[in-house]
């Protein structure tokens, strides 16, 4: 008999014994699962590794006071559920990628806007944050402009072009149209950082698993902190020790 999980509506479901989670039926189609709202704001800011107060802003907007009364800074990120405050998958994707722009040399919110609002008007590109185009030559007139509003010397420039392609290197995508799954970092932001973890709309109700096995990693250090061992931990899921330290790393540093 298959073992049995409880998925998010409190239904029994089968899953396989590579993974402590139920796979999606197939027929819905990905990429609408993609935009499907299911991370509150604080656990997906852990993902992603921003602040929930900056990922908040960033969806939802906020006020804010100045010298001529209040005024609004408006969403970045199309939140999938407003009401509710659920980004879906691809909210985070966008969020991952907004995350290198901001980071790159703390660049004024403002000037961001305008340079995604470059990429949607004069590129043509729509949710560019979201956008494979970011991997064409669409993605070096952006970088051109961007680092021209944002006044960024020629060495500035290059960093952030650099940063950029690295955190659009933990994005893989499906037939090149949608994305499939995002690695997160987690100790390391570098080209060479490991990827034993993935974050997969379609595995998991798309939370945090070690990939090799579909393990979740909260499950790795719920066991852990009942006073099991790394060792017999890999063992039992047949994974390196380094794979499970990893997901160790990663939950307690979310």
């Amino acid at each position: 008999m298959q073992p049995l999980a409880i998925d998010s509506a409190n239904r029994p479901v089968a899953v396989t014994q590579e993974s402590d989670f139920p796979v999606p039926e197939s027929s819905s189609p990905k990429a609408a699962r993609g935009d499907l709202p299911a991370y509150p704001v604080a656990e997906a800011a852990l993902y992603v590794r921003v602040a929930p107060a900056t990922l908040r802003s960033w969806v939802v907007g906020r006020e804010y006071p100045t010298n001529k009364g209040t005024r609004r800074f408006h969403p970045l990120i199309r939140l999938a559920d407003r009401q509710h405050r659920l980004l879906s998958f691809n909210n985070l994707v966008e969020a991952h990628v907004l995350r290198a722009l901001r980071t790159a040399h703390g660049t004024p919110v403002h000037a961001i806007r305008k340079a995604l609002d470059y990429g949607e008007t004069s590129l043509g590109i729509n949710r560019l944050l979201l956008s494979r185009e970011l991997y064409t030559d669409k993605r070096e007139l952006f970088l051109d402009h961007y680092g021209q509003l944002i006044n960024l010397s020629r060495s500035g420039q290059l960093a952030m072009r650099a940063m950029l392609e690295v955190h659009l290197s933990r994005i893989e995508w499906e037939a090149s149209v949608f994305p499939l799954r995002l690695f997160p970092f987690v100790r390391t932001e570098g080209v060479e950082a490991p990827r034993h973890i993935t974050i997969d709309p379609n595995v998991g109700f798309g939370r945090p698993i070690l990939q090799r096995r579909g393990i979740s990693t909260r499950a790795i250090v719920d066991r852990i902190d009942a006073g099991e061992s790394v060792e017999s931990l890999a063992e039992d899921y047949r994974l390196e020790v380094s794979e499970i330290q990893e997901a160790v790393v990663y939950e307690r540093a979310a």
